[in-house]
């Protein structure tokens, strides 16, 4: 397959050639119409100098029209000799018409030599005296038919096309009603067409060729900074050699434009590639664990000496396992389904009040078992167009993020407002915190800041919580962020685009949390 640079060369090369043909074209219809008025300028000239010649000779004391022996009006005979050298078609008009003088050339309309009848047969013969004579007559009566002073036409006389300039005296003193001259138009044209087609054929290729070298040249001069952009790419070959990046020209053209593309697009790689081997890597680790442990608990259960009482106990582990190792699988499958843009929603109109109350039931529950207060002092109306269950998982897990990690006697503090066009769902504890350190990574799956702690412990988990929480915000148009100070707490924000209904009354808190409320403002 040919280069791009090949293919632009051949590419200048027919639009040149096509603009040669068409220039050609252009320039050869423009020689054809200036040869054109050059022969009508010098026809008028010429009928202008034979006007001259009649009326001087008209001054002379003799009559400048004389009789012949056969009774025939013509020039004098001295007057005509002048005209004879004149070798264009030439005819002299009386005022009723007659033929006073035509020069060879006209006369020759007429004649035909007898050489080129001697082989002909009687009929052919014929018709070609007869075309000589209609030749003749023709140029006669177009002279004759003429009226403007300037008047021009193009008539074809066998192969030559002539052009026919009528000159009126409108002088009393000179016996002469016009003057007739045509001159031959096809002859020059034919020539300057061979001589500008001569040009061309040798010209044409001789630019066509040098036009094509220099544009291949200059394409390939084009064509430097990408051939080696696609050496240094070729270098990039694997996920390891990411970190590097092109050299960016501070032209601003294309190609550095292309080249700043590349280098984001490279930094995007490294970061996904980056991402894959961290999620390749915790995931191994997460499975890996649950799989040993139910590997021994399986096997203690297979053991003969295993009392029934530490069967049951082995088994009752490796069930709590395996239910941990689905939640990690579906967590996982959850977030795949998200990458690949399969994981449909089911939108409708959501009152998110009556969802914040469900988590809120939940959290006060979760809250007495762990010693921590659940608040709820907001809750406004507020309706989005969402899908209610990704809500409530969103929801939830923020609360009981917040909950596993604020410690007995701590409180946790839930709202929900509507600011806008937007709702805002907070969740506020009294935590251990997030190191600033720390805090850009919370979203990244399988992170956590407290890696060192038991898998099995209170706080233990996978570190997807955030991630898809993160991506249910984000799926509803909406976002997720975070602030966080070390053993101060964290408060987590969820803002979607709000869908107005009319209504702004708030929600009823439920009765247990504002006994709840009360009883921690009171103390």
């Amino acid at each position: 397959m040919a280069s791009v640079r090949t293919r632009l060369t051949a590419a200048y090369a027919a639009a040149l050639a096509a603009t040669l043909v068409v220039f050609g074209g252009a320039l050869l219809y423009a020689r054809t119409v200036t040869t054109e008025n050059v022969v009508r300028r010098m026809a008028s000239e010429r009928a202008e100098l034979v006007v001259r010649v009649l009326r001087q000779a008209s001054d002379d004391p003799e009559p400048l029209i004389s009789v012949d022996d056969s009774l025939v009006p013509r020039l004098r005979t001295e007057v005509g000799s002048r005209l004879t050298p004149l070798r264009d078609y030439l005819v002299v008009l009386a005022g009723d018409g007659r033929v006073l003088f035509n020069s060879d050339a006209a006369a020759s309309l007429s004649v035909v030599d007898s050489s080129a009848l001697r082989n002909l047969d009687d009929d052919q013969r014929y018709e070609r005296l007869l075309e000589a004579y209609r030749n003749y007559e023709h140029f006669v009566r177009l002279g004759r038919s003429l009226r403007d002073p300037r008047p021009d036409t193009v008539v074809a006389f066998r192969d030559d096309k002539l052009l026919v300039v009528a000159r009126p005296l409108r002088d009393p003193s000179v016996p002469v009603e016009r003057v007739v001259v045509g001159m031959s138009v096809g002859t020059l044209a034919t020539q300057a067409r061979r001589e500008l087609l001569a040009t061309m054929v040798v010209l044409a290729p001789l630019l066509l060729v040098l036009s094509a070298v220099a544009a291949y040249l200059l394409a390939g001069h084009t064509f430097k900074p990408l051939e080696r952009l696609m050496a240094q790419l070729e270098a990039i070959t694997d996920g390891r050699s990411l970190h590097r990046r092109l050299p960016v020209d501070d032209t601003g053209d294309e190609i550095a434009r292309l080249t700043a593309t590349l280098n984001a697009m490279l930094g995007r790689l490294e970061n996904y590639f980056g991402a894959l081997r961290r999620f390749t890597a915790d995931a191994s680790h997460e499975l890996k664990t649950p799989l040993t442990v139910l590997r021994a608990d399986v096997e203690r259960a297979m053991n003969a000496t295993t009392s029934p009482a530490e069967r049951l106990v082995a088994l009752e582990e490796a069930l709590q396992e395996t239910t941990r190792m689905a939640d990690l699988v579906e967590q996982l499958l959850t977030l795949a389904r998200a990458d690949e843009g399969r994981f449909d929603l089911h939108r409708e109109p959501v009152a998110l009040g009556s969802v914040v109350r469900d988590v809120l039931e939940t959290a006060l529950i979760l809250g007495e078992e762990g010693g921590i207060a659940v608040r709820a002092p907001v809750l406004e109306e507020a309706n989005v167009m969402g899908d209610r269950a990704r809500l409530r998982q969103l929801f939830l897990n923020l609360v009981t993020n917040a909950i596993k990690y604020t410690p007995r006697g701590g409180e946790v503090e839930i709202s929900l407002r509507r600011a806008g066009d937007v709702a805002t769902f907070t969740v506020r504890d009294t935590g251990i915190g997030i190191a600033a350190a720390d805090l850009p990574y919370i979203f990244d799956r399988f992170w956590r800041a407290d890696r060192v702690r038991s898998r099995s412990g209170a706080r233990g988990g996978f570190g997807l919580g955030l991630a898809i929480s993160q991506w249910i915000a984000q799926a509803h148009g909406g976002s997720l962020t975070a602030t966080s100070r070390l053993g101060r707490g964290s408060v987590f924000t969820v803002t979607l685009p709000y869908a107005p209904d009319g209504s702004t009354a708030e929600y009823p808190v439920p009765a247990q949390a504002r006994e709840l409320a009360a009883r921690d403002l009171a103390s």
